[in-house]
C-alpha cells in the first residue's frame, strides 16, 4: 500500500506516460508561483495544456473527479493565468483533468478530460 504522497506521484507519472504516448511534450511538472500550483504543463497539438491530476483508490468513496471543487477550479485558473503572463503565452491554452484510479493490485487507469475547467482568457 502506498502513502498519500506516493499515490500522488504514481498518478502524476502515469499521466505523464499517458500524455507522451499521445505525442504531448511535457513542459513543466509541479510548477509553482506563490500558493498556486499546476501538476503538469504540456504542449499537445498546438495547445498548452494545464493538467490537474487527481489520483484516488478505486475502493474509495469518491471518484477522483469529485475532488475538482469550485475553489480548486479558481486556483487552477489563476495558476494558468500567472504562467501565461510570466511566459508571454498568446496561443491556445486549456485546463484539463486527469483522473487516475488506483486498483488494489497497483494498476493505474487514467481518464483524461480536456477543457475540464472553463477558461476565460
Amino acid at each position: 500500500m502506498w502513502t498519500k504522497a506516493e499515490t500522488g506521484i504514481a498518478g502524476e507519472n502515469a499521466v505523464v506516460e499517458y500524455l507522451r504516448a499521445r505525442g504531448a511534450i511535457i513542459v513543466e511538472r509541479n510548477w509553482r508561483s506563490g500558493r498556486y500550483e499546476t501538476d503538469i504543463i504540456a504542449k499537445h497539438k498546438g495547445c498548452l495544456c494545464f493538467v490537474e491530476v487527481k489520483t484516488r483508490s478505486i475502493t474509495g468513496l469518491m471518484p477522483p473527479e469529485a475532488a475538482l471543487t469550485p475553489t480548486k477550479c479558481r486556483s487552477l485558473q489563476r495558476s494558468a493565468a500567472i504562467y501565461m503572463a510570466i511566459h508571454h503565452i498568446d496561443y491556445e491554452c486549456r485546463i484539463d483533468l486527469a483522473a487516475v484510479d488506483v486498483w488494489p493490485d497497483g494498476r493505474l487507469d487514467v481518464r483524461y478530460i480536456e477543457d475540464a475547467v472553463e477558461s476565460h482568457w
